[in-house]
């Protein structure tokens, strides 16, 4: 086997391990506990943390309703992707709590082959999910959207992928 073949194996294994790993981050993190669950830090800023064998997940977000935040991983302290997001309620009329659970309901969801949030689509009563992606966990971007009886209440862009080492 040649070294770029070699070199190839070794970051699609690497890729494998990182989808896992997110996806129990996530599941571990915000669509657990959501707002509330998080550790409030001094600069105003939330943070909820997740770590297994030697992988670590922060999600560090600002603001309720307009809000913007990262999700970092590294791997033995060094950075090896990233997520950057800016969500907002887009309807006065929406119940915050009601977004909030649906939203924890729907990244409960969330899946190895798109683990950037929850699935393509989701329904819980009168409220439906849908989140629209492009690219694979090393390079993609998305939004989310969130509807009450047909009408957008809620919208979440998003855009990440590897960082080199």
């Amino acid at each position: 086997m040649t070294e770029s073949w070699q070199r190839l194996l070794l970051s699609f294994k690497h890729i494998m391990r990182l989808d896992e790993f997110l996806v129990k981050a996530k599941i571990n993190t915000y669509a657990s506990s959501g707002e509330g669950g998080e550790l409030k830090l001094e600069d105003g800023s939330k943070e909820l943390v997740y770590k297994e064998n030697g992988w670590k997940y922060r999600d560090r977000y600002f603001g309720f309703n307009h809000f913007i935040g990262e999700e970092i991983i590294w791997e033995n302290g060094v950075v090896v992707w990233g997520m950057n997001y800016y969500g907002r309620i887009v309807d006065r009329k929406a119940f915050p709590k009601d977004i909030n659970e649906i939203l924890k309901k729907a990244l409960r969801q969330v899946k190895k082959d798109r683990p950037f949030r929850g699935p393509k689509e989701f329904n819980d009563g009168k409220f439906s999910y849908k989140d629209e992606s492009r690219g694979k966990v090393d390079s993609f971007e998305g939004v989310e959207m969130i509807y009450w009886s047909g009408k957008k209440v809620y919208e979440l862009r998003y855009h990440g992928g590897l960082v080199n080492k």
